[in-house]
């Protein structure tokens, strides 16, 4: 039994993922076309504006809005028009071991870079087993599981995980100053023949904060869990977060429901990701002055790219196989409801991108009526769209 389709997407709005309720339909062609051509005009070579194109277009395709083309305007043209990236930046290599190296990817974009880094590290990995590729002076590459992802299509494992420069949003358990960010990681892996890959795709905190400004954009509350004051009461009130008034809760919740473990993996990305290339750090003694509220921004990201070539240590075929045993054991398993079937990160991701590129990305009228704004800015064509 196979956990996807190519019908046409459940219209899904909790958190951020899934199709919105008023949608216009676009192909994905176009989508990937059009933010490719916005980045060429500010400069990104073709390739790699392709690159950073499908890498921005896919939070739409699979759901994951918040990290979609919602973010061309607000995160990925300002980086490029301030200067905090570069569109002709060529990352460097400063120290080459073999099976692991140090990038300084000087500002450049990425939603390239990070694809790129990746493909490094499984050139390496095809001769070591594995590959490293540890990157300093990056910016932000959009969803973590769409560069992933890319390797376990070709039989790899991929791993990626990023600090946020030395932006602070997040305090630590029982402490009064915003310390880190929220600190994303993604593995991806082959799940099998038949089966879409395993792609888990999150941050270290109980939401990334994208979803929380999806949620303010949309003028929705969030549920508890997500937010809390400076007193650490619960919040639902998006906006507290851009106001500085809110801090993102860490994977567990409150101490006592294991907010440990958040706060532990995101020490864990921030020293393998940043602190080994030495990219910035998020904990500063800075932070420890003024009301404890958000403190500097997401420069000189550090990321670490990391490939795993099964089938150089062992047979791929066998490999495969029994990944196809592991995943189909847990899509078989009983479930409590009928209706609700078990299945496994990814797989939810790989329906909706079917069903999208089958019959169109839905985007919000909102977002398509800003597409074509900027398209008529640049004097390019808009991607045709079609009510659903």
């Amino acid at each position: 039994m196979t956990p996807t389709s190519a019908t046409a997407p459940t219209e899904r709005t909790a958190g951020g993922r899934g199709s919105p309720d008023r949608a216009v339909r676009v192909p994905h062609a176009s989508l990937v076309a059009f933010a490719a051509e916005v980045f060429e005009r500010r400069g990104v070579p073709p390739r790699r504006a392709r690159t950073a194109g499908e890498a921005l277009v896919y939070g739409d395709l699979s759901g994951m809005r918040s990290h979609g083309l919602a973010n061309l305007t607000r995160l990925y043209l300002p980086l490029l028009d301030d200067g905090r990236a570069l569109p002709d930046a060529e990352p460097e290599v400063l120290a080459d071991r073999g099976a692991a190296l140090l990038l300084d990817a000087h500002k450049a974009l990425g939603l390239w870079a990070a694809s790129e880094a990746l493909d490094l590290a499984a050139e390496r990995a095809a001769d070591y087993g594995t590959g490293l590729v540890s990157v300093r002076n990056a910016t932000h590459f959009g969803c973590a599981g769409h560069h992933t992802r890319r390797l376990a299509e070709r039989n790899l494992i991929g791993i990626l995980a990023s600090n946020c420069g030395r932006q602070r949003i997040a305090r630590p358990p029982g402490g009064r100053a915003a310390m880190l960010g929220t600190n994303p990681m993604s593995i991806a892996a082959p799940a099998g023949p038949g089966l879409p890959p395993f792609v888990l795709d999150m941050s270290t905190t109980a939401v990334p904060t994208g979803k929380v400004r999806e949620a303010a954009r949309a003028g929705r509350s969030i549920p508890e869990g997500w937010l809390q004051d400076e007193r650490g009461r619960p919040v639902t009130d998006p906006g507290a977060l851009d106001r500085g008034e809110g801090f993102p809760l860490w994977l567990g919740g409150r101490p006592e429901t294991g907010a440990y473990k958040g706060y532990g993996l995101a020490l864990l990305v921030e020293v393998l990701a940043a602190l080994v290339p030495g990219a910035g750090l998020g904990p500063a003694e800075e932070a420890h002055t003024g009301h404890g509220g958000p403190t500097g921004r997401d420069d000189d990201i550090g990321f670490l790219a990391l490939a795993v070539a099964p089938g150089a240590l062992r047979p791929v075929d066998g490999f495969l196989q029994d990944a196809a045993g592991l995943f189909q054991a847990l899509v078989d398993c009983p479930p409590l409801d009928a209706n609700a079937p078990v299945s496994y990160p990814g797989a939810r991701e790989a329906e909706l991108s079917a069903g999208a590129l089958a019959h169109g990305v839905g985007i919000t009228p909102e977002l398509y009526a800003e597409i074509r704004s900027v398209a008529a800015a640049l004097g390019i064509d808009a991607p045709e769209g079609e009510p659903s």
